[in-house]
C-alpha cells in the first residue's frame, strides 16, 4: 500500500499543452505533446493516449496536471519526459485539468 510520504514524493504541475500531432510511430493511437511548465520547469514533452476524446485543435491552450519528476521514458522513437495524467473512462481516457485557469508551473497540493 502506498503511503502519504510515497504520495509526497511526486511533483505534479499545471502545464499548459503548447503543440500537439498525432504520434505514428506508437503502437496504440497516441499524441505527441509539448507541455509548457513555466520558468522553472520550461517546455517538456508527453506522449498521450487520449485520441478518442481530443482532437488536436481542441488540446492547444488546455491546461493539464502532470507528473514532472518521472524518468524520461522511451517510447518507440520518443522521449516522454512527463506523464500527463488523466482517468480511465467508458469512452477513453480523459485529461485532469483545473477547473479554473491558474498559473502553469503551480504544483498539486
Amino acid at each position: 500500500m502506498a503511503t502519504f510520504d510515497d504520495f509526497l514524493k511526486l511533483d505534479i504541475r499545471v502545464g499548459k499543452i503548447i503543440e500537439a500531432e498525432e504520434f505514428k510511430n506508437a503502437k496504440k493511437p497516441a499524441y505527441k505533446l509539448k507541455l509548457d511548465f513555466g520558468s522553472e520547469l520550461g517546455i517538456k514533452k508527453s506522449s498521450a493516449q487520449i485520441t478518442e476524446n481530443y482532437k488536436i485543435e481542441d488540446l492547444i491552450g488546455r491546461q493539464v496536471l502532470a507528473v514532472v519528476n518521472f524518468p524520461p521514458r522511451q517510447i518507440a522513437d520518443f522521449m516522454s519526459e512527463v506523464l500527463v495524467l488523466g482517468t480511465y473512462s467508458k469512452s477513453g481516457v480523459v485529461l485532469i485539468k483545473p477547473d479554473i485557469d491558474v498559473e502553469i508551473g503551480d504544483k498539486l497540493g
